[in-house]
């Protein structure tokens, strides 16, 4: 395989959960110059990022032919994760595409897509395993276990790729912690802070019933870092038959709800314990990459406990999601 020389990259999605950290490890060293798309350039985020030694932020959506033209104009490189919960699964898809399209015509040497496991084709097209949020993506590029991955980590991960372009060429490199069951997770929580926790396996019925109880609205109306529409969308009046993204249109056949969405992510993990089911890793291949990788979920608890008690911290969460730290308000 060819070897391609990356200096410039655009990001798309730089300022979301994932995106934050995988800016910082384009530019810890200076060996990337990172240009990154944003609605808004003003948001805390955004200037978080353009204090950042060889970042520039490019004001525009993934969803304008013309806004990814001049983004990805002037780079070599690129690294798009377009947010699914806010476009939805058909747009996902042709922005996904097209994007790809736009970067192959202006000279782009190197690409890399935030993907994820095209879930509803490694199920074998078992319809209770769909998930938009996931098909999405994976179309462009009893008890389970899931593969959570560390966003501190992933930064290592999408920076390996464009330092080592000959081998990532072509390459679905699928990241995380490990396979862990939700018992194992509470387990890890209860050791390293001392404070009692246990994983209850609900029916979906029920689950998806807490989401409209008293319970549920106060706790999202009492959260200080929720901004007010955040807070009206996921408080009072919330229902799970919602789209699972805020942008996506209702009366859309083809749009899933936040519940036959979530019901299939769900159904995906539980049919992957022990790493032999539809949803799988490669480990090895992640140490190599990554040999000081988190490994378990204990390692990250203490990792986390490190930056603050984990309790205090645990009730008084901000936003991790972009989304929810500027109240479902961005456009496509």
């Amino acid at each position: 395989m060819p070897s391609f020389q990356v200096s410039k990259i655009l990001v798309i999605g730089g300022t979301g959960a994932q995106g934050l950290p995988i800016v910082r490890e384009f530019v810890k060293d200076r060996r990337y110059k990172v240009r990154v798309l944003t609605r808004d350039p003003n948001s805390r985020r955004a200037k978080e990022l353009a204090e950042l030694p060889g970042v520039e932020l490019f004001q525009g959506t993934f969803a304008s032919e013309d806004d990814l033209t001049r983004g990805f104009t002037g780079c070599d490189g690129a690294f798009v994760n377009i947010d699914g919960f806010n476009c939805g699964e058909k747009s996902e898809l042709f922005w996904g595409i097209r994007a790809y399209e736009i970067a192959i015509s202006v000279g782009l040497k190197f690409y890399v897509w935030g993907n994820l496991d095209y879930g509803l084709k490694k199920a074998d097209w078992d319809p209770k395993y769909r998930c938009g949020h996931y098909d999405g993506k994976g179309r462009v590029g009893g008890n389970g276990e899931v593969a959570h991955v560390a966003l501190s980590d992933c930064g290592v991960y999408v920076r390996w790729l464009f330092d080592n372009t000959s081998r990532a060429n072509r390459m679905d490199l699928e990241v995380a912690i490990a396979h862990m069951s939700y018992s194992e997770i509470a387990a890890a929580f209860e050791k390293v802070t001392g404070r009692p926790a246990r994983y209850v396996d609900v029916p979906f019925d029920e689950y998806f019933k807490g989401f409209s109880g008293r319970e549920s609205f106060m706790s999202v109306l009492k959260n200080p870092h929720m901004p007010l529409t955040s807070k009206l969308r996921f408080g009072f009046g919330f229902s799970t038959k919602q789209p699972s993204s805020y942008n996506a249109d209702p009366a859309d056949p083809a749009t899933l709800s936040f519940e036959t969405n979530f019901t299939g992510f769900w159904n995906l993990w539980r049919a992957s314990k022990d790493n032999k089911g539809v949803m799988r890793r490669n480990y090895e291949l992640l140490d190599e990459i990554h040999p000081n990788r988190i490994k378990s979920a204990e390692e990250w608890f203490r990792k986390e406990a490190e930056k603050g008690d984990l309790w205090t911290r645990v009730n008084n969460m901000a936003p991790i999601l972009k989304w929810s730290e500027d109240g479902a308000k961005g456009t496509i």
